[in-house]
């Protein structure tokens, strides 16, 4: 079985991202995959802030990496780019960490101008980290993605469209990346 990871790279637990992540997640778990989770926002700050690359912590989010076929990145979008908390966990990432990755990019921000962020800030990092096969991102916007009174999050229909589609899309990727994998059990 593929082995995925979802790395959130939201500051905030409250954060609409996670809606998104939790509508990617159910389809994953769908397809029989149970990803495992690194919110970057529960490593402990002066690991982060200190690049303590043998930090317990750290550690254990490196190995979940390295172990995994398949990784969404996710990220809220400000100021036009990837959070700082999110670029201070990949700069803990080894140089090669990312190789032979099935990578799935998902970002939300408040308006489509900065829809290419994924494409031009995002993804030049992921790919400096080795990561080579990079799926068509995900972009979603604040006004899809509400927040409801008793918890949870609501998923605007054609965002959990395109939520879904991109879901199977990397399911497939990874499984396929499994399968090529000496040792691996799909």
């Amino acid at each position: 079985m593929a082995k995925l990871v979802i790395i959130s790279g939201s500051p905030s637990p409250a954060s609409r991202l996670n809606g998104v992540l939790q509508s990617l997640e159910s389809v994953l778990q769908q397809e029989g995959l149970h990803p495992e989770w690194i919110r970057v926002h529960e490593l402990p700050p002066e690991d982060l802030v200190y690049t303590r690359f043998d930090s317990p912590a750290i550690s254990a989010a490196n190995r979940l990496i390295e172990q995994a076929d398949g990784l969404v990145v996710a990220t809220p979008i400000y100021k036009a780019a990837y959070t700082g908390v999110l670029k201070a966990f990949l700069d803990l990432i080894p140089q090669r960490g990312l190789e032979g990755k099935v990578i799935l990019p998902v970002a939300i921000g408040g308006s489509a101008a900065h829809l290419l962020a994924i494409d031009y800030a995002l993804k030049p990092v992921l790919s400096a980290l080795g990561a080579r096969n990079q799926l068509q991102g995900v972009y979603a916007l604040d006004t899809q993605v509400k927040r409801k009174e008793e918890g949870g999050f609501e998923v605007a229909e054609e965002l959990e469209a395109r939520l879904r589609q991109s879901a199977l899309d990397f399911t497939r990727e990874a499984r396929l990346y499994a399968e090529r994998t000496p040792g691996a059990v799909v």
